[in-house]
């Protein structure tokens, strides 16, 4: 009599079919290929996109001018040519406009006067003065090629992410059970909230603070820091981006260990000293290294370890509270 098939418990129903090794191998193969094929279109989609997606990479260095002190400033512009914008006081040029700290463009021509040529300036008033005399530069011919190609390839990851997460779930679904699923949708959902606001924190504050800080050390130092290389500038601010958006996954790793029972709410309590240790030297080691954006970093690592320790002795209490209602 041939034996009955054995029966799983519910909690490890559907698992999906089992295959040979060589079939997942297969399986694994067809997912990998769906997930370069759409990063490849959504890269030669961003290659038409770039100068959009250029723009949302300088926008920290616009808004650097928020952290500087409100100081007046004057831009000359001679034909296509702009010079500035240079800080002035109203003693040093009377023609700003009313404010307490105007960006003005003035634009520089030629008149005749008394048969002889005199240097004119005209305000424009509606120019663009611009908030920072910083700019990206290409140094050789192929760079320009090489920033565009970076910038596209950026953002094709970041577009396609969906679709490739998407394949890459498909493949890995069905070997699940229904309860590792759910624990996995969860931790996903989790997982993108917190990348998404390291990603802002950083984008909005902590990048624009490093930048500012990065001209202060270099002024101090007597160098000239307003010419930046475009490559090496997007791969800081992408790099800067990425690392921030993994490092907020940090709690969703101590969180899961606590789950798993590896790590306990006491254990988490005495490792706090270690961890902000290895917040800022983390914050050292993806930030420019000085004290302005270390805090910045660190400051909210700590904050969400924090939160984790309070977690695990809720989830603890609740447990030894369901433990007791058991036994009695």
């Amino acid at each position: 009599m041939a034996d009955s098939p054995e029966i799983e418990p519910a909690e490890h129903a559907e698992g999906g079919p089992r295959k040979p090794f060589l079939e997942h191998l297969e399986d694994l193969r067809m997912a990998l290929i769906k997930c370069a094929v759409v990063i490849f279109v959504a890269l030669i989609a961003c290659l038409f996109l770039d100068d959009k997606l250029a723009a949302i990479l300088e926008y920290p260095i616009r808004r650097m001018h928020l952290l500087d002190q409100p100081r007046p400033t004057v831009t000359f512009q001679l034909g296509s040519l702009r010079f500035g914008p240079y800080e002035v006081t109203r003693d040093q040029f009377a023609g700003l406009p009313a404010g307490d700290s105007p960006h003005v463009v003035f634009k520089v021509g030629m008149t005749k006067v008394g048969g002889e040529q005199v240097v004119t300036l005209k305000l424009d008033p509606l120019a663009d003065p611009g908030a920072t005399r910083i700019k990206l530069r290409n140094l050789n011919p192929a760079e320009g090629f090489m920033v565009a190609f970076h910038i596209a390839l950026y953002g094709s990851l970041v577009v396609s992410a969906p679709f490739w997460l998407y394949f890459l779930g498909q493949f890995i679904l069905p070997a699940l059970r229904v309860r590792e699923r759910r624990f996995l949708f969860i931790w996903l959902g989790w997982g993108v909230f917190l990348f998404l606001l390291g990603v802002l924190l950083t984008y909005f504050v902590l990048l624009p603070l490093a930048l500012r800080a990065s001209i202060e050390y270099s002024t101090l130092l007597g160098f000239d820091a307003y010419e930046w290389r475009a490559d090496e500038y997007i791969s800081f601010t992408c790099k800067f981006l990425l690392g921030m958006g993994l490092g907020f996954q940090f709690p969703l790793v101590v969180l899961t260990l606590v789950k798993l029972g590896i790590l306990h709410y006491h254990q988490l309590a005495h490792f706090r000293r270690h961890v902000i240790v290895g917040a800022f030297i983390l914050g050292a080691i993806l930030t420019t290294p000085e004290v302005i954006t270390q805090v910045a970093m660190a400051v909210p690592l700590c904050l969400l370890y924090e939160v984790c320790i309070w977690l695990a002795w809720f989830w603890e209490r609740k447990q030894r509270r369901l433990e007791t209602a058991a036994a009695g």
